[in-house]
């Protein structure tokens, strides 16, 4: 083959740069430059212009009314769920599916909802997720049975799924890096008032005899109609469409039927069918062919629905890793700890939430005053790093709570825990987003979102999962000193009932109200003694997490926009250069570097931000 003249080598090169340029707002037609402080138009690529600070409170507004009511509709269940399950006659195992059931589909649908606020119109996105969650709010409060709540759970999911992921995008599209911090102290608040709140919400409408359970869903409704008429009137943000760009859905089927497939595992095993099974080699590997048919897809697709450029990221592999454990802390404590207050302790719902109030202001505190600080010195490493560090602690004082411990005591270890949940949640986010191009901040914000969720939705199944074991062995171990205090008619009726019931401690019902006093308490102190076990295993989960953002690259947050081209454009322009170099060059001529390859730098940074064209993690 007659390989081409280095002066068509030097005009395909120069093509593919110009194109680069004109994708990332360069170039003729790339919308604003940094002297412009009008916004491209609509359908047009370009660097977002930079708000005042009422602009940026005015579409801060309505995003955070949709996430103040999507997050209490997440964990207002936390306390009312013993309530629920009672009446409903709910298992050990359907309990924790209530939860999980709405993580998964939270889980799931993140990345895809990310990848879609980077090719679509975000607020139309909004408004669609919004109404996806209405109307699984109304369907919940409808159930009739629990397989019905957990199904509607999941509906309500995929609408929470895409207020994580389209939040987060939209402020990374508005508002700097550098100013960044300060606002997501805002988003860090809001959940944390929203967490502290939905306990109280939930225990106060089980507790009310004019509402009922069902109004924990329903409760929910006027206020999501009022943040979609908010955000219809006031959130304003610019448009970077890609024409052309299709959504990679064999991807997000993939991903979907992977961590499906994964926590289904997690849910069953050791009470359906044993650890070592058919059933667990099929699961299993259902998983991994499933995650390796979605990496080869990604790494073909023009638009992935998670760029593995992003992952490769040393600041993304990292902020992945250190994600999980602050997942476990923002989902697995509100769920077990209800559970703990509710059927170990006595208390009602409503006291239940009070007892919540520790850790939740210290989430409260750290998130605001981390943010501005953060915003101040431009460093997100020393906080994220003082955060990671302080929940290992919050967690190993955790792990000491027993059936005795005074309230107080676990009030304050709580706070200690939440204190590094509020210093650790946003500024991984927040170090991702620095690193990457605006054009790819959805995706970006949406990976490690995705995976914090699946920390969260794995540590509350495999939590779950230790928790029933664990008092189900404290209760076999204890019962037979409580059962012989008993008549021997009691005696007699308890071994006739427990014959037709299902063998097994995730089998058996939560409510214990029918059992003799004796039983009853040896049930509340195995619940009690049991707790203390799943914060030793989030402590050590934990520690991954300190590690992963020791290693992670210091870098400092930057005052500008990155505009650098996205992951999906550079991908698309290698492949471009090297099909046409393969078609005409000689053998390594494809291995000629391609200008304007920016794909690990931040070009356009200020000076202390980082030179352009340097790499970036």
């Amino acid at each position: 083959m007659k390989p081409i003249s280095k002066s068509d080598q030097a005009d395909a090169r120069a093509k593919v740069a110009a194109v680069l340029a004109k994708d990332a707002g360069k170039g003729p037609g790339g919308g604003a430059t940094s002297g412009d402080n009008k916004t491209p138009p609509p359908g047009q690529p370009g660097t977002p212009a930079l708000l005042s600070h009422r602009e940026i409170l005015e579409v801060l507004t309505g995003l955070l009314i949709a996430m103040f009511v999507t997050n209490v509709s997440a964990t207002v269940v936390g306390t009312a769920l013993p309530v629920i399950t009672a009446k409903l006659g709910s298992t050990q195992q359907q309990y924790t599916w209530i939860v999980t059931a709405t993580l998964l589909a939270s889980t799931a649908s993140t990345p895809i909802w990310g990848k879609l606020a980077d090719l679509f119109n975000k607020k139309t996105l909004m408004l669609f997720g919004l109404a996806i969650f209405i109307f699984g709010s109304v369907a919940a409060g409808a159930s009739v049975s629990t397989a019905m709540l957990i199904a509607c759970r999941a509906v309500q999911g995929i609408g929470m799924g895409a207020m994580m992921s389209l939040i987060q995008a939209i402020i990374g599209s508005v508002i700097p890096p550098l100013e960044r911090g300060r606002y997501m102290a805002y988003t860090g608040a809001t959940m944390a008032v929203a967490t502290v709140a939905a306990p109280l919400i939930g225990g106060f409408i089980v507790d009310a005899p004019w509402l009922g359970w069902r109004w924990c869903f329903w409760s929910a409704v006027p206020f999501a109609v009022i943040a979609g008429g908010v955000l219809q009137f006031k959130l304003k943000v610019p448009f970077l469409a890609r024409p052309g760009a299709k959504v990679d859905w064999l991807g997000a089927t993939l991903v979907t039927a992977a961590v499906s497939a994964l926590l289904i595992w997690i849910s069953f095993a050791n009470n359906s069918f044993d650890w070592i099974s058919w059933q667990t080699a099929a699961l299993l590997g259902f998983t991994l062919m499933a995650t390796v048919l979605f990496v080869f897809v990604e790494s073909k697709v023009r638009n992935p629905i998670i760029p593995l450029q992003i992952i490769k990221m040393r600041t993304t592999a990292l902020a992945v890793v250190a994600s999980v454990a602050v997942g476990i802390a923002m989902f697995g404590a509100a769920v077990f700890l209800g559970q703990y207050y509710q059927v170990a302790r006595g208390y009602s719902p409503t006291a239940s939430g009070l007892m919540m109030l520790p850790m939740m202001a210290g989430v409260l505190l750290a998130s605001v005053v981390g943010g501005r600080l953060v915003s101040a010195t431009g460093q997100w490493k020393p906080f994220t790093m003082v955060g990671t560090s302080t929940l290992v602690v919050g967690f190993c004082l955790m792990g000491t709570v027993n059936y005795t411990t005074p309230l107080w005591l676990i009030g304050l270890y709580g706070g200690v825990a939440g204190v590094g949940v509020g210093l650790s949640m946003q500024n991984l986010v927040l170090a991702v987003q620095n690193s990457t191009s605006v054009h790819d901040v959805g995706a970006a914000s949406a990976t490690v979102t995705f995976f914090r969720s699946l920390g969260g939705t794995i540590g509350v199944q495999v939590l779950g999962s230790v928790f029933a074991s664990r008092v189900h062995s404290l209760t076999e171990s204890r019962k037979a000193a409580a059962i012989a205090q008993l008549d021997p008619a009691t005696r007699k009726a308890l071994a006739a009932q427990a014959q037709s019931q299902a063998e097994g401690g995730a089998k058996q019902s939560l409510d214990f109200s029918t059992l003799p006093a004796p039983l009853r308490e040896v049930i509340k102190s195995s619940y009690g003694d049991s707790i203390g076990l799943l914060f030793w295993i989030a402590a050590a989960v934990a520690v991954a997490s300190v590690v992963a953002v020791l290693f992670m690259r210091a870098t400092r947050l930057s005052a500008t926009f990155n505009d650098s081209a996205s992951a999906d454009q550079m991908a698309a322009a290698k492949s471009d250069a090297k099909a046409a170099a393969k078609a005409g060059a000689a053998p390594g001529a494809e291995s000629d570097a391609i200008p304007g390859d920016q794909s690990d730098a931040v070009p356009g940074v200020k000076p202390g931000a980082g030179s352009p064209g340097k790499p970036r993690a």
